[in-house]
């Protein structure tokens, strides 16, 4: 069970990165690339849950064109601070076959999520995937998936708001933060 005060203290302790502002134009810049690469192809947005529903959502409304939605709930940290192995917890009902897939998530961390997604997806049928990230954690070393649309880059430090979360909290935050000391 998580401690409510040192919730609280996390987020009154955290440094911020990023204003909702700045996170705003990240959504526009990106919402522009998106249109350029895939306003024509009917693509399938796919959510990956829980961390993309609100980068989800601050996209597509900006996005012009006939789309779908759906989801995928793959998940590594399952509400602690620290990733595990994937765990599949809900896929789309939408066939991806044939179609273009934009994979949407709140941050590419280590990569693997978004590759196992990917990957997924392609196994699937997709006739070619994506991926659109709010946040890119800047690790100093190379990942098994690079985002095609990247928001924003961010230090490597645990990071809450705009759908990432601290123990499940904070997700709801506009701006996006870095935890001290980690």
């Amino acid at each position: 069970m998580t401690d409510i005060d040192e919730i609280k203290r996390v987020r009154q302790e955290a440094d911020r990165l990023y204003s909702p502002q700045q996170v705003e134009q990240a959504f526009d810049r990106m919402a522009e690339q998106v249109t350029s690469e895939l306003a024509d192809q009917d693509p399938v947005v796919v959510c990956v849950l829980t961390g993309g529903i609100g980068p989800t959502a601050k996209l597509i409304e900006r996005l012009d064109f006939a789309l779908t939605t759906d989801v995928i709930h793959a998940s590594r940290y399952q509400g602690t601070t620290s990733g595990s192995e994937i765990n599949w917890i809900s896929l789309p009902r939408s066939s991806l076959d044939g179609r273009s897939v934009l994979v949407v998530d709140d941050i590419l961390d280590e990569g693997l999520t978004l590759e196992a997604i990917s990957r997924f997806c392609i196994d699937q049928g997709a006739a070619s995937v994506y991926s659109a990230v709010l946040v890119e954690k800047l690790l100093g070393r190379a990942k098994p998936h690079q985002a095609d649309f990247v928001g924003l880059e961010a230090e490597n430090r645990y990071l809450f708001g705009c759908g990432m979360d601290y123990k499940g909290y904070w997700r709801n935050l506009p701006g996006i933060y870095a935890c001290k000391g980690m």
